[in-house]
Order: C-alpha cells, then sequence, then structure tokens
C-alpha cells in the first residue's frame, strides 16, 4: 500500500510510540508484508528466522523485535510487537470505510460496461469498458477491472487476505490493505473468489480464464493467458508466469514459482516452485512421465512380492 502522504520515520515512530534508529527524516512512502515489499516502505519482522531476510530486503524501514545495529541505508523501529504495531500503521492510514449503496457513488464504470442486478460494487472501484457483471457478484473496495472482462454469478472479489497470526489463546488477524487488479479480456467464473493483497496487489493477468469455484490467495500474481479449472486452490504470494494450465482441483502451496508455459494434471498437489514448459502430475507433483512410471511399477508391487 502507498501512503497518501509519505511520512517520516520520526513520524511513523511516534504514532506507534517506539524507539528508532536511522535517519529521523527517512521517507516512508508505503507498508507492505515482507514477500512484496520495494524501497520507501515499511515492514516488519518478529521471528528471528526471518531477520535476515527482512533486514536484506528492498525495505526501507523494518519495525524489529529485537535491537541491533541498523543495515546501510535502512532504518530500525523496535518494538515489543511488531505485528501489533503493524496492524495499528495499515488501521491508520488505510481505515475501513462503509458503503452506502450497491454500487459506490466513488464507482468508475466505463463505457457498454453491464452490471447486472445484484451486484455489488465498493468504494473507488475502477472497471474498464465492455465488461459484463453478473448478477450476485460482489467487488470490495479499491479493485481495479480492466476492459472486456467477464466476471459470472456469485464471484467475489477483493475479500480480506487469510493472514494470522498465533497466539497463545487465539489469532490475530492481520488488516488486510491491498488491491485486485484484473487486466484486459479476463473471464471469471461462478463461485470463484480472489483475495485482495495483505498490503499490495492480487493481480489475474490479460487474457486468463478461471472456471468456477477457485480459490487465489492474496498477493499472488498469476501471468498472462493462464487457463485454471474448476476447483484449483493456490495459496498467498505465488507468482504463476504467463500460459500456465491447472487443471481441475491442483492445489498449489504459498510462496512458490510457477514457470511459463508448465501444465499441471488434475488433483495434483504443488509444494514447490516448477520449472516452465513442462507438465506435471501428483501430490506431490512430478514430471507426468515419471510420475505414471512410478503409478505403473507401485502396480506391479503385489507381483512381484510373490515372486520374492
Amino acid at each position: 500500500m502507498q501512503l497518501k502522504t509519505p511520512k517520516t520515520i520520526k513520524e511513523i515512530a511516534a504514532i506507534i510510540r517506539a524507539e528508532y534508529d536511522g535517519d529521523p527524516e527517512m521517507i516512508v512512502s508505503g507498508l507492505n508484508e515482507i514477500h512484496r515489499v520495494k524501497k520507501g516502505d515499511i515492514t516488519f519482522v518478529d521471528h528471528p528466522k526471518y531477520y535476515k531476510k527482512a533486514l536484506s530486503s528492498a525495505a526501507s524501514t523494518i519495525i524489529i523485535n529485537k535491537k541491533m545495529a541498523f543495515p546501510n541505508g535502512k532504518a530500525l523501529i523496535f518494538s515489543d510487537d511488531p505485528f501489533r504495531d503493524f496492524v495499528s500503521l495499515v488501521k491508520k492510514f488505510s481505515p475501513f470505510q462503509s458503503a452506502e449503496s450497491m454500487i459506490s457513488p466513488s464507482a468508475t464504470i466505463g463505457k457498454h460496461s453491464i452490471l447486472q442486478p445484484g451486484v455489488f460494487i465498493g468504494n473507488h472501484v475502477s472497471i474498464g469498458k465492455n465488461c459484463l457483471i453478473h448478477p450476485n457478484v460482489t467487488i470490495y473496495d479499491n479493485c481495479v477491472i480492466g476492459d472486456h472482462v467477464v466476471i459470472h454469478s456469485g464471484a467475489v472479489i477483493g475479500a480480506d487476505a487469510f493472514y494470522f497470526k498465533r497466539r497463545t489463546d487465539h489469532y490475530d488477524k492481520l488488516a488486510s490493505c491491498g488491491r485486485v487488479v484484473i487486466e484486459d479480456n479476463v473471464e471469471i467464473g461462478a463461485n470463484t473468489t480472489i483475495d485482495k493483497g495483505v498490503s499490495g496487489d492480487t493481480v489475474i493477468g490479460a487474457g486468463t480464464k478461471l472456471d468456477n469455484l477457485i480459490q487465489v490467495g492474496h498477493d499472488t500474481i498469476i501471468g498472462k493467458n493462464c487457463l485454471f479449472a474448476a476447483q484449483v486452490g493456490v495459496a498467498g504470494c505465488v507468482n504463476i508466469e504467463d500460459d500456465v494450465i491447472l487443471w481441475g482441483q491442483v492445489g498449489v502451496q504459498k510462496d512458490l514459482t510457477i514457470g511459463k508455459g508448465a501444465v499441471v494434471l488434475g488433483q495434483s498437489g504443488i509444494a514447490k516452485s516448477l520449472d516452465g514448459n513442462k507438465t506435471y502430475f501428483g501430490s506431490p507433483v512430478k514430471e507426468a512421465k515419471e510420475k505414471m512410471k512410478e503409478l505403473a511399477m507401485m502396480k506391479r508391487l503385489p507381483e512381484i512380492i510373490e515372486r520374492l
């Protein structure tokens, strides 16, 4: 999330009542969780396992729960609970805005676009030209829809990220302030759900087609001309390159990359990054030819055991 008015480190630290180390006039221009940070962003880290990743990331400022020297060109804000303080900043700079009507007066809708009865369009949504939005579609605040997009009934675009921190007796939610960006010529199937980014964008690339009953997690970036069949589930922070095909009921773990032109056959489970231009199958997934040979050998196990 980019701040409408950039703040200094000194100002940010004062908001959360925390000490800091670094240039007090360093500018914070955005808030982002660690997977999608860029220069000028503030992020947070609260576990030693991820200290190195946060400190070496593109983020300019890190809220951290350990006192240490700040890296060159960065600043540190010290907090006993970085998660809590990051959430408080999100809520301050991106407060919830309730709806006043089914179609917000702050939304922009392009020429020749059609909204069927029962469509909900949130605040500051942008819809391009020649789109068709079918009945009972919900598009949350700040989403961006390109030209020639079709969204079928019951789809939900821009619901909150599924991102929680485990406490002793409950879960704390990381407030979402990102968006969903759907590019031109995309089709979204019925009852498909696409979560907004925690603090960045979830992106559906131009020409991509999603079937019914698909879930796309927060901050996932799907490339151009991809094809996903029904009941595909994609976790958060996944990078899917152009021309990827995922057949029915494929499950994709978080924070991995699927290379350009990869094809994954139905009911496969993807737990690691995949190279492009190959066909995969199974759970855990392998190249399809190798997996089929493995399954054929397993069928022969009773025969092999009898011979022994």
